[in-house]
């Protein structure tokens, strides 16, 4: 199907229906605002929330230089609208004479460079806790190429060497993004709430807590160089780095944790607030087109050029805590079940205990079954991870789950937010001072060899400081897509992964808070990014329809 592209600036926005009226804790007089989950109490207008975590993704790395592309002759066109505001990015000297030229980068030193489109697919940069640390060497910022640089085979130039690190995609490649940055909210100060991969931002986003961590099967020790764990310092264990959740039937045979702690998945059951975690491949009984199915189903990328996994444990927020895992990936009991934690006598605790395949979320939607909070994670191809996904791929995605969204009758109450579990070590300039401070001999290297940061650790599950929890770590995207998002907007607010927490804890649970040294207690608020002040306007609800392929607005949803 084609779809005629449109001029950003030129779309006409859905007029307001006059008849809503909102309060905070009241939903309208509609028949679906008749569901349970439609009646819980909120402090917003916002009654469901959707949170795509996607992969490895500095902010530099997508918007060094927004709102300011390239515009080369036929790749997407980006131009900005008027009154755009600025950011914190990659300009003058940082462009020209970069710190990364530091000579102790031998021959990958580099400035940053503009990746182009044809060069989505890019080699998957080194992320790891110390690694991370020792790119930032004590706030200079100048040793991404060598600590965690790698480059594309076969490349030319600083693509195909360690100063690949240094590249970044402009409106051109991240078209989506960009527009959705246009017509909504963005923050330009949002970061990883500790050092490191995918495991400890995964986990984060769901429960501001790394410490905690039970090794169940293992083959290595605690803070030795390359472990994915600390000791503590209180007898305990803290994740530093990537490790499968244990009993999952996909996880690895030899390494293996547990988390000991409380989720936001645990604050949500004891209100009966309905939610779910969605994980692209999680239903091991479907089969692709490949024949490919059960724990080994993948799916091809064109753009990368090789096929992966759609499910990968170790990305599985919810799977590493017992209250909230589903090991052996069991099947919702019906639609209508989806999100909720039990049947509908009321009694019979659900098999799916909350965890689902993307899939279920399209489909549990369409059927009218939309739960209050949502976490979505794409199948593997699709999550932008460098290496095996790429932007391109990931733009398909984050699309295709808003244009779902703005199509159904709930999108009035609807916030996504686009945010990411990690940099995967891309550069990126900005550097904040960690308020947690870690002192692990061996994995904490930020302000010297055994430091990073200054003054007691933070706090971990018994409530006594730990290490491994060095934090605030590298700066990535953050997006609010909604009606009630301020429009064309960067917010300079202090945030991080946590932050997300505390936004359902603010709008669903009256502020309780998980305690257990969680970083939500602490954690900057995203509410700057909204305005709910809207009622009345002639621009609500505001929608925005991308082309999954180039990005570009189109007049009409495309269809999926």
């Amino acid at each position: 199907m084609k779809w005629r592209q449109i001029a950003l600036g030129s779309i006409t926005l859905a007029a307001f229906a006059s008849s809503v009226a909102w309060s905070a804790g009241d939903g309208d007089d509609r028949d679906h605002e008749k569901n349970h989950h439609n009646e819980v109490h909120t402090a917003t207008p916002i009654k469901h929330l959707v949170v795509i975590y996607g992969e490895n993704v500095s902010f530099d790395h997508y918007f060094a230089t927004y709102p300011h592309a390239t515009n080369p002759s036929g790749e997407p066109a980006f131009k900005a609208l008027p009154g755009t505001p600025g950011i914190n990015g990659l300009s003058g000297s940082l462009l020209t004479s970069n710190p990364n030229l530091n000579p102790d980068n031998g021959t990958s030193k580099s400035n940053p460079f503009r990746l182009d489109r044809t060069q989505s697919a890019t080699a998957d940069q080194n992320h790891a806790y110390t690694a991370e640390q020792q790119a930032y060497d004590n706030g200079a910022a100048d040793l991404f190429p060598k600590y965690t640089g790698k480059g594309t085979t076969g490349g030319a130039g600083a693509f195909g060497t360690a100063g690949q690190v240094m590249g970044y995609f402009d409106g051109n490649t991240v078209t989506a993004l960009w527009n959705y940055a246009q017509r909504f909210a963005m923050s330009d100060n949002a970061y990883t709430s500790t050092y490191g991969p995918s495991t400890p931002g995964a986990l984060e986003v769901v429960s501001g807590q790394t410490n905690g961590m039970k090794a169940v099967l293992t083959t290595k020790q605690p803070s030795v160089a390359g472990s994915y764990y600390v000791n503590d310092g209180q007898g305990g264990f803290t994740m530093i780095n990537d490790v499968d959740p244990a009993n999952d039937l996909c996880s690895s045979t030899t390494d293996t944790a547990l988390m000991s702690g409380t989720n936001i998945g645990d604050l949500l059951n004891a209100r009966d607030i309905s939610w779910g975690g969605f994980m692209g491949g999680f239903n091991l009984a479907t089969t692709n087109s490949n024949g490919t199915t059960g724990c080994k189903r993948s799916t091809l990328s064109n753009v990368v050029g090789s096929a992966t996994a759609d499910y990968i444990p170790h990305h599985n927020w919810f799977q590493y805590y017992a209250s909230t895992s589903n090991p052996k990936h069991l099947r919702p009991s019906s639609l209508s079940a989806v999100g909720h934690s039990t049947q509908k006598d009321g009694h019979t605790q659900d098999p799916a205990n909350h965890q689902y395949d993307t899939d279920d979320f399209f489909d549990a939607v369409k059927a009218g079954n939309f739960p209050a909070v949502n976490f979505l994670k794409a199948p593997a191809y699709q999550d932008g991870h460098a290496g095996y996904s790429d932007p391109l791929d990931e733009q398909a995605f984050v699309t295709k789950v808003v244009n779902f969204l703005q199509q159904q009758k709930e999108w009035e109450s609807t916030a996504v937010i686009v945010a990411w579990d990690d940099s995967d070590g891309w550069y990126d300039h900005a550097y904040a001072m960690p308020t947690s401070a870690s002192y692990d001999s061996v994995a904490d290297q930020l302000n010297g060899p055994g430091i990073c940061g200054t003054g007691s650790a933070f706090d971990g599950v018994k409530g006594k400081p730990v290490n491994g929890r060095c934090g605030p770590g590298t700066r990535i995207p953050f997006i609010v897509i909604s009606p009630w998002a301020k429009e064309n907007f960067v917010d300079h607010t202090l945030i991080d992964q946590s932050s997300v927490v505390r936004f359902i804890e603010d709008n669903w649970l009256d502020g309780r808070r998980i305690g257990g040294g969680s970083f939500d207690a602490g954690a900057g608020s995203i509410m700057g990014m909204f305005d709910f002040n809207r009622r009345g306007e002639s621009h609500y609800p505001r929608k925005l329809f991308l082309n999954p392929d180039t990005g570009l607005a189109v007049e009409t949803p495309p269809r999926s």
